[in-house]
């Protein structure tokens, strides 16, 4: 099958575009860099060095001519965000449509549109614990609102386009490749900074909690999806709470450092819990996690020693 994977370069979509590879898919790559990197490119990838949001996007798509495309280039700082709104529609919901149109017009045959949400950006602070996809979505950042646009985007290219989509709304993927400066996950935060022999700092009282997913599991949810004849909005999660403080624990103990716990102040409009029922994805694509945040840490410092 023929594949193109926006944000190839990057945390997720590497990985994402590695798994493709083996299983014989001909993949093409968008991404610019600006988070993700070049190693992490695939060698038998072909890859574009362009942003979504340029008019030449339609020209890839019509040269490679996709059956799918996995939409996972954007711009996911929440405090980005909220500090520029305006960047982040640009990328996150114009540059979104750029593909989406350009997928429906320049594509001779195209099947399915893959796209990375997110979980606890779009419920903003649920009642709900763990919270299902039928919770009324209530974002609280620019970056969630965005999410949530492209999903009703989506809905409306379902209904007048006949397109088959997937959205995946993602806990908090940590893992391998995670960049600990452009994405800002906590576990690949704390992880490098215990390496290079920094002192990690606990925002508030680090009770704070939210549900932490790896990356081999998100691939896995992803591949599950590829062959399904219906598309869907899925939460890709654990249903599981680990409190950032825990985190801290775990990588301590993981990387043999002797590190003491330092906390700062809280940041400002913080969730205070964070966690997604993924029975909807179990029900309808046999996907559960396979992964808990222990084993799922180990490999992350593993693989941040190897650096």
């Amino acid at each position: 099958m023929k594949i193109l994977v926006t944000g190839g370069a990057g945390f997720i979509g590497s990985h994402l575009v590695d798994k493709l590879i083996e299983k014989g898919h001909s993949v093409a790559v968008i991404d610019n860099l600006s988070t993700g990197k070049k190693e992490n490119i695939n060698k038998k990838a072909e890859f574009y060095n362009k942003d979504i949001r340029k008019d030449n996007i339609s020209k890839i798509i019509k040269k490679e001519d996709p059956e799918v495309i996995f939409h996972y280039a954007a711009q996911i700082d929440v405090r980005k965000s909220t500090q520029n709104p305006i960047e982040d529609g640009k990328i996150n919901i114009l540059g979104s449509l750029n593909v989406i149109e350009s997928f429906l017009d320049k594509a001779t045959n195209p099947k399915h549109f893959f796209f990375a949400s997110t979980g606890g950006a779009i419920y903003g602070d649920a009642d709900q614990i763990p919270t299902k996809e039928s919770y009324k979505e209530e974002p609280l950042s620019p970056y969630g609102v965005a999410k949530l646009s492209v999903e009703k985007y989506l809905n409306f290219y379902k209904e007048t386009h006949n397109l088959k989509y997937t959205a995946f709304r993602f806990s908090n993927v940590y893992g391998p490749r995670q960049n600990p400066d452009g994405e800002a996950g906590v576990a690949a935060i704390f992880t490098d900074q215990i390496f290079s022999g920094e002192q990690p700092i606990i925002f508030g009282d680090g009770k704070q909690t939210r549900d932490f997913v790896y990356v081999k599991d998100v691939v896995r949810a992803n591949m599950m999806a590829l062959n399904k004849e219906k598309g869907g909005t899925y939460n890709i999660s654990t249903g599981k709470e680990t409190s950032v403080n825990e985190i801290f624990k775990y990588l301590v103990e993981f990387t043999g450092k002797e590190i003491k716990e330092k906390h700062g102040d809280p940041k400002k409009g913080e969730q205070r819990r964070s966690c997604l029922d993924y029975s909807k994805a179990k029900k309808e694509l046999g996907w559960e996690p396979k992964y808990d945040i222990k084993k799922g840490l180990k490999e992350t410092v593993e693989w941040f020693n190897q650096k």
